[in-house]
């Protein structure tokens, strides 16, 4: 279990948008802030999977890999 840390802003168009600056490319919106929490916490779970893939998928067959749980 990791913490990060959510920027939000109010969005021009109504709602909110946040981003996460420990993952690139994770950022979500909302009408509310918890609607707006809930997708970020989404889009960091999909880049950090996507992240993770692409890393094993260059692996050689020859390498030991295994999973680990940060808390």
């Amino acid at each position: 279990m990791r913490t990060f840390t959510a920027i939000i802003e109010k969005a021009e168009e109504g709602g909110y948008f946040a981003y996460c600056p420990e993952v690139q490319g994770a950022n979500g919106q909302g009408e509310t802030i918890e609607e707006c929490c809930e997708d970020l916490k989404l889009a960091i779970q999909l880049v950090l999977e996507e992240l993770r893939e692409e890393a094993i998928s260059k692996l050689s067959s020859s390498v030991i890999c295994k999973e680990i749980i940060v808390a």
